[in-house]
């Protein structure tokens, strides 16, 4: 994804954001329909997410497209968890909150991504900035459920 955008192949950046977006809700939907899947799971899954989208951020940042203090908060805040997640016996499953956030964060990157060839440039520039606004409350919804599952360790292990 990352050679792709720096290649200003958007197509196929957005492409690559859509297809693992979408085979991480398929792995999360099977491993549910099959018995909940393993602590490896809970473990591995975080840790895919979380590549998948620090790689366009990071991206968004150097384009100066996202501020980039904003996303190294959000990149703390991943690394936070995860060494807490490293932590716990279960592999420290997602909150429902962590679920939105990941879910709502993957919204703003596709709409901050959206290809210049897809529309007019009004309707690109339009939901460009739609993505912008969802980068906030992914962002807040980032940090309060961080908060959560700090409030949680002492009553998990």
């Amino acid at each position: 994804m990352l050679l792709a955008l720096s290649a200003d192949a958007q197509v196929v950046a957005w492409l690559l954001l859509l297809l693992g977006g979408l085979s991480d809700a398929a792995d999360g939907w099977l491993a549910r329909r099959s018995g909940g899947g393993s602590v490896w799971g809970a473990r591995l899954d975080p840790l895919t997410d979380k590549i998948l989208i620090s790689a366009p951020l990071l991206w968004l940042a150097a384009a100066q497209r996202l501020p980039l203090w904003a996303v190294w908060l959000l990149l703390a805040r991943e690394l936070l968890i995860s060494g807490w997640r490293a932590g716990q016996d279960s592999g420290g499953p997602a909150s429902r909150s962590g679920k939105a956030k990941t879910i709502l964060q993957f919204a703003a990157l596709l709409l901050l991504l959206w290809p210049a060839g897809w529309g007019s440039e009004a309707a690109v520039q339009g939901l460009r900035q739609l993505g912008y606004g969802l980068f906030w409350p992914s962002l807040l919804l980032a940090l309060s459920s961080a908060l959560g599952y700090l409030r949680a360790a002492p009553h998990q292990r």
